[in-house]
């Protein structure tokens, strides 16, 4: 869904790691056995997993790692157990679990490896979920370290786009915020965090210069921004990009479906 654009699709393999890949399937042992490059094989197979959007694979093989220290092996577990909880055949006990779960991934991936820009953007991702169970008093009082988790993202990877796109969900969010929420949100904190649909808008447009016409579903903040900010011309120049942007996915038939719902509404 929102972070499966965030990788590139279809990682090239070589074909010496193919070849470990079609051993990995056949032979369920064979990244233990070969354990100096276990860790290697295995982001390489995970991410080619990953690409093909074999999510079911992708958590089978990275789970048997779950109790690895390697940062890298857990916040790709953290997106796949995620990625599964997305699923509709995936029943709501089993939703609540793995996004439990994939906090927990995230968070040892964040106490191995600080500096590690995916682990904050997944374990940011992951504490949103997890508020969706707890509810909105936990969600808002969530909100100030999810955002912070998001800017030490991009503050180590500058160009990660994705990460730049949420932090302009965030501020979309609290500017629309409604006032009983906002009541709820004075409760929690001295000074609540607010934002404003200019401070997101600003937030679309660095994600799309990053990495231009990366995800439909930033063209249609840019469109749904521009329309809160009554500049109509803008907004149907961004909701017509996304629902022109090729549907490869459920959620992008989803945004080319509300683009136009917003266009007949202009």
């Amino acid at each position: 869904q929102v972070l499966r654009k965030s990788l590139q699709r279809g990682v090239a393999l070589s074909a010496g790691s193919f070849l470990a890949y079609e051993a990995h399937k056949l032979l369920p042992g064979f990244a233990e056995i070969h354990a100096s490059f276990r860790v290697e094989e295995v982001i390489e197979q995970a991410d080619y997993l990953y690409g093909s959007g074999e999510t079911e694979k992708l958590y089978q093989l990275l789970v048997q790692h779950k109790n690895s220290a390697d940062a890298e092996l857990l916040w790709r577990l953290a997106r796949a157990s995620r990625d599964l909880a997305q699923l509709s055949s995936t029943s709501a006990e089993e939703k609540r679990q793995l996004a439990y779960d994939a906090l927990e991934y995230a968070k040892k991936a964040l106490e191995n490896k600080e500096t590690n820009s995916a682990a904050h953007k997944w374990y940011g991702i992951c504490l949103s979920d997890v508020g969706d169970f707890e509810g909105i008093k936990t969600k808002i009082g969530n909100a100030v370290v999810i955002k912070e988790h998001f800017q030490r993202a991009i503050e180590l990877n500058p160009k990660d786009a994705t990460t730049i796109h949420l932090i302009g969900i965030w501020c979309y969010s609290f500017a629309e915020m409604p006032w009983y929420q906002r009541k709820i949100a004075a409760t929690l904190f001295a000074t609540p965090p607010t934002s404003t649909f200019q401070e997101a808008l600003r937030y679309f447009h660095m994600a799309e210069e990053a990495d231009p016409n990366f995800y439909s579903k930033n063209l249609l903040f840019l469109g749904k921004t521009y329309l809160k900010l009554n500049n109509k011309k803008m907004a149907l120049l961004w909701l017509s990009k996304a629902k022109e942007y090729p549907a490869q996915t459920e959620e992008d038939k989803q945004v080319q479906k509300e683009a136009q719902e917003l266009l007949n509404s202009i």
